[in-house]
Parts: structure tokens; C-alpha cells; sequence
């Protein structure tokens, strides 16, 4: 057992100092770039004075540069110099430590992300060893904190000067100066032109809820549904994007293509799909704005122009995270991705869905379809819709879910029965009719089995969400069927 231990430590031992090439280890957030720091970079392909550059030392040069910018978001974030010896020179990491020991001294950090960059390659040195960028419109997302304090928090377009010096493998940053910048406008673009009443209905197939592209996905099952649909005189089905099931940012493809199959399924059915993105995502982290957004682009430039999308829906009921996330962090994240989708798409509307008609004004300027959920006494709905439409002024308002579990069960002695359940609906369907609201149930089908993340393993939850269906499990219909729409 000793000369095991000893040849161990010996191994360990020569494997470390066998480490020092390993570009990885050298940098440890390295790996946590790949992970957080995907902005959008697009070459300037004019041609640069002095040496042609090759494709792979012009990709070098934009994996260095931007490990650089993200090192230094690191450093001003955490008030450290880890990782900065590897992307700038020694001249140039003066000044970044000079900045660093002042806010430790003074107690402030800074968390910032880039979100665009659109360099041009100006010159390229004959011996491979010096190149010349000039980086126009970086958008940079900045929050300032003073003894945890947020001061301010602003997003900015700049334009830097940069020099690379090639120096033990690395491009590092010999210069990089801020030679124009302005505060960065908000993107706008026309009004929606907002036409047919939506008379629609949450959907996840019977047999995989909240996995509905995943490994039982079914054009099949999902056709029939969507005539099912149809025939009942709705025309309008929200779906539901998972952010981590799909890929994070590196969505996948797959199923992505399946997205694009249930649209088809839609049109064939004359339906018009509310697309909701970022389902379950709950960071909103300053350093994973890069991310989310290369997701949401994505997704977005392949399914726009598709024929049977109504809209996006950002984020399902994100004002439940205010408590746990932060109201600032959740808005200001709901904010950048509204305006990016816009960039992506101005034909389509957005909105988001707010869990309850108090929330549903925030963030009002920014979309283009005001949209709440309402499980509450329906005495009340009228009076909601009323003074919401008095502070939207001419936004469409949707109620984008409704509905009354039929679970009375050993869980809910105190439940509603699916009679119970039937005259909710009438009851709702007569007062979407009176105020001519725009209106998506929820949902189509009663549930073997729901996953804990939507409400949890308490089995009296998981039980009341089950039973929310116009069709049982058996796809049966429900006496609540009788009342799924309005005509």
C-alpha cells in the first residue's frame, strides 16, 4: 500500500507539472466563457492593409479578443486580476489593475456584458505578430454597485481602437481605446397591425406535457389534436420552448426541426401559433445575456417566417421570480431580450405572459400585446380587464390562461367536479364574449403524469394539475368541452 501511494503521488505529481500547455488550465475562465459569453461578432470583411490574414489566425484573433473582453467583465465584477495576464500585455494590465485596486478601495464592482461587436480588421503585420482592429458599435450593458448598492445600470454603443500583440500563443490587447460612444437608443419599429380575435387554448399532447419535442414527439398525434382543435371553433394554440431542454444556447437542431413540423401541422389546421420562449429559465445573471441571445436568435431566424406564427411570448408568468431572482434583474433581462427580438423579427408581436393582471403593465412600452393568466374568482375578471384596458390605452389584451382543475379527489375533498368544472367555463366563455377579449384556455387535455418542475412532488398538486382538461385521459370529452369557446 505504501509504494501504491508513493507511485500515486508521484504520477499526480509529474501529470501537474506536465499542465503548464494545457491552455485550459492556465485559464480557468476559459471554460466558464464557453459556458456564459456568446455575443454577437461579425467581421467587417473589407480587405486590411499589409498581410493577407488566413481564416484561422482571423478566428485566433476573435477567440482571444473576446476572451479578453469577458476576462476583464470577470475581473471588474469580482475586483480580481485572475485571467488578465493572458489577454493583455504587461502596459496594458497597469491600467486595468490600477481601476481594480480603486473600486476595491472604494467598495465597487461593475457587472457588465457585451452584447455586439462589428470589428474590421484594419491591419495585419507581415510577420503575423501585430493586428489592428477597429470595433464599431459594441453594445455594452453596464450595472454599477457602490457597497452592494446598484447606483446605475445603462447599455451604451461604443467604437475601440485595438492592438494585439501575438505573444506566447496569445493575441493580447496592447491598446484598447474608446474613441466614440453614445447612450444606446431604444430599438422601435412599426405599430402591429392587430386584426382577428384570438379564441385559442394552451397545448401540450396528452401523453408528453412540458416534453412535447422531445423523443414521443408526434406530427401525427399533434395533427389530429390541432383538428380536434380547429373543429371546436378555436383558432389560436400556445406552445411552449423549454430554454435548457432545447440546448441553452446552442439550441438543438432536432428539435428545433420538430417546432418547425408542429407549425406546419398549425397551418395545415388554418391555426395560428403563440410561440412562448425561455419556458423554465430562471438566471437572468448579467453574464448570461449572451447566451440567452444567441438562443433566441436562434429560434427566431428560422421560424419567422413561417406561415401559421402569430407572436412570441418571451417568458411564461416571469414576475414569479421578482421574489427569488429580483425584480430589476427579471425586468431589465425581459427588457434587452424585447428589444433584441424586435431586431430579429418586426413583423411579429410580442408580449410575455404575466401571472396576474397586476403585473401585466410592467414593461407596457415595450410590447406590443399586453397579456395576463387569471385563476381567480371570476366575479372579478371584469373589473381587471376594465382598468387594465384604462392603463394600456389601445394595446389588444389577451387573457393568455384560464381554467378550473376537476380534481376532487382523497387530495381535494373541497374540489371542483368536472360539472363544476363545466360551469366555470361557461361562466368565463359568456364574459370574454361581453368584453370581446381575446382569450387562451388552458388546457386541451387531462395529464397522466405531471413533471416535478411545473408545480413540484406534493402529490394535492400534482393531482390538481392533472384534471385542468376539455378531453380526459382517455381523450374523452369532458362536459367543459361543451363550453371551449365562445361560439
Amino acid at each position: 500500500m505504501i509504494i501504491t501511494f508513493i507511485i500515486y503521488g508521484i504520477s499526480v505529481l509529474f501529470a501537474y507539472l506536465n499542465s503548464g500547455a494545457d491552455r485550459s488550465n492556465m485559464l480557468n475562465t476559459e471554460i466558464q466563457k464557453i459556458e456564459h459569453y456568446t455575443p454577437t461578432f461579425i467581421w467587417d470583411d473589407t480587405p486590411n492593409e499589409g498581410r493577407i490574414i488566413d481564416s484561422e489566425n482571423l478566428n485566433q484573433i476573435k477567440d482571444d479578443y473576446l476572451d479578453a473582453w469577458y476576462v476583464k467583465h470577470v475581473a471588474f465584477k469580482t475586483n480580481s486580476t485572475s485571467g488578465i495576464a493572458d489577454y493583455y500585455t504587461e502596459s496594458a494590465r497597469e491600467n486595468l489593475t490600477k481601476i481594480i485596486a480603486q473600486n476595491t478601495s472604494e467598495n465597487i464592482t461593475i457587472e457588465a456584458t457585451t452584447l455586439e461587436h462589428h470589428p474590421k480588421l484594419e491591419f495585419f503585420s507581415e510577420d503575423g505578430q501585430l493586428a489592428v482592429l477597429t470595433d464599431h458599435n459594441v453594445v455594452e450593458y453596464k450595472r454599477v454597485f457602490a457597497n452592494n448598492t446598484l447606483l446605475k445600470a445603462y447599455e451604451e454603443a461604443s467604437t475601440y481602437q485595438i492592438i494585439l500583440l501575438l505573444e506566447d500563443g496569445f493575441w493580447r490587447i496592447r491598446h484598447l481605446v474608446k474613441t466614440a460612444q453614445k447612450l444606446q437608443s431604444e430599438k422601435q419599429k412599426d405599430p402591429i397591425a392587430y386584426r382577428d380575435k384570438i379564441k385559442g387554448i394552451n397545448y401540450y399532447p396528452k401523453a408528453s406535457p412540458w416534453n412535447m419535442f422531445g423523443d414521443q414527439f408526434s406530427k401525427d398525434t399533434i395533427a389530429q389534436d390541432f383538428n380536434i382543435i380547429k373543429d371546436s371553433g378555436l383558432n389560436t394554440v400556445r406552445l411552449f420552448i423549454q430554454y435548457e431542454a432545447f440546448g441553452s444556447a446552442n439550441v438543438d437542431l432536432n428539435k428545433l426541426q420538430r417546432v418547425q413540423e408542429t407549425l406546419d401541422a398549425a397551418y395545415e389546421a388554418n391555426l395560428k401559433v403563440f410561440i412562448t420562449l425561455f419556458d423554465f429559465y430562471g438566471n437572468y445573471e448579467v453574464s448570461d445575456w449572451t447566451l440567452t441571445r444567441q438562443h433566441a436568435e436562434t429560434i427566431v431566424n428560422a421560424l419567422k417566417s413561417h406561415k401559421a406564427l402569430l407572436g412570441w411570448d418571451i417568458k411564461n408568468e416571469p414576475d414569479l421570480d421578482f421574489e427569488s431572482r429580483g425584480e430589476f434583474n427579471v425586468t431589465s433581462w425581459l427588457k434587452q431580450m424585447a428589444q433584441h427580438i424586435k431586431t430579429l423579427d418586426s413583423v411579429h408581436p410580442i408580449t410575455i405572459g404575466w401571472s396576474n393582471p397586476s403585473s401585466a403593465t410592467i414593461l407596457k412600452e415595450e410590447l406590443d400585446l399586453i397579456t395576463f393568466h387569471y385563476y381567480n374568482d371570476l366575479n372579478e375578471l371584469a373589473s381587471n380587464v376594465n382598468n387594465l384596458k384604462s392603463e394600456i390605452g389601445e394595446k389588444p389584451l389577451i387573457l393568455g390562461e384560464f381554467g378550473l382543475s376537476s380534481f376532487d379527489g382523497f387530495w381535494n375533498p373541497m374540489g371542483s367536479d368536472e360539472d363544476d368544472q363545466a360551469e366555470y367555463h361557461k361562466k368565463a366563455q359568456n364574459i370574454i364574449s361581453n368584453l370581446d377579449l381575446n382569450a387562451m384556455s388552458w388546457t386541451l387535455y387531462d395529464f397522466e403524469t405531471i413533471p416535478e418542475a411545473v408545480v413540484g412532488s406534493l402529490p394535492w398538486r400534482q393531482q390538481n394539475q392533472k384534471y385542468f382538461g376539455f378531453l380526459d385521459q382517455e381523450g374523452n370529452p369532458k362536459p367543459s368541452f361543451e363550453y371551449i369557446s365562445s361560439e
